[in-house]
Order: structure tokens, then sequence, then C-alpha cells
């Protein structure tokens, strides 16, 4: 089983809306195999609260306008850490770079099939990583 072609558009839109918004490491897995409640993952990151709130709100805004969908759920915007959609055909997963780096969601989907994504949306990918795991030395430098 694969990823449908409505899930395909679905990550394809959020993508787009993330890089536009400057997200880094934008990535979707096709989870369909694995998973019986969605097709695809989509992970994105940013440097700080407020981007990733900004970005979560431009994939809504984005899936809603071009596509009519709205998410049935969308959970973790207090603290805007890591705000989760969930349109039930795809899971978006927006987190604050040092969340992204803690939690690793790669390593858990590593074995699942990527989705292409569209040229610019994979242009940002590594950059938050890198720029996480340098604040993540500093840190360990300042102890």
């Amino acid at each position: 089983m694969t990823a449908t072609d409505r899930s395909t558009e679905l990550i394809t839109v959020a993508a787009q809306a993330a890089a536009d918004k400057l997200a880094h490491d934008i990535i979707a897995y096709d989870v369909s195999d694995v998973l019986s409640i969605t097709d695809a993952f989509l992970l994105a990151s940013a440097p700080n609260d407020r981007q990733v709130k900004s970005i979560v709100d431009e994939i809504e805004e984005r899936l809603n306008k071009q596509l009519g969908a709205k998410p049935v759920r969308r959970e973790g915007d207090r603290d805007a850490r890591w705000i989760l959609l969930d349109y039930v055909d795809i899971v978006v997963h927006v987190q604050h770079s040092e969340e992204r780096v803690f939690y690793a969601l790669e390593r858990l989907w590593k074995d699942c099939p990527e989705i292409e994504l569209p040229e610019d949306a994979k242009a940002t990918r590594g950059k938050g990583e890198a720029h996480a795991q340098q604040q993540a030395d500093e840190a360990g430098e300042a102890m």
C-alpha cells in the first residue's frame, strides 16, 4: 500500500507552505504500510517558537484555501515547541529545532519511503538540524 494521491497532494502543499515560511529540515514519509491511521507524515522545524507557530498557521491556511482541507485536530499550540496538525490522511509535525534533534522522529520512520517534495521545499533541508546541533554544543561548553 502506498500513500494516496490526495495524501501526496496535501503533503506537497504543506511542504511548500512550510518552505515559504523558512522551515528547516522538511521531510515527508509514506507511513501507509506501517500505520493504519494515516498515510503520510510531514516533518519540519524552526529555530524559535514564534516561527513554529507561523509555519503551522501558513500550512493550515494554504491547505484550507487550496485544497479545502481542515485539520481534525491541532495540538501543541500553548508552548509552540511541537505543533501537530492531524488531517487524517496526513499528519504534520512542526517542531522547534531543539525538539527535532532531541526526539529525532526521522529515526523512527527511517525505514519508510520518503515522499518526493518540490525542489524549493527540499532546499531548506539540513539548515535547522545544523543550527540545533550548534546550539546544543554551545550549551554543553557553557556547563
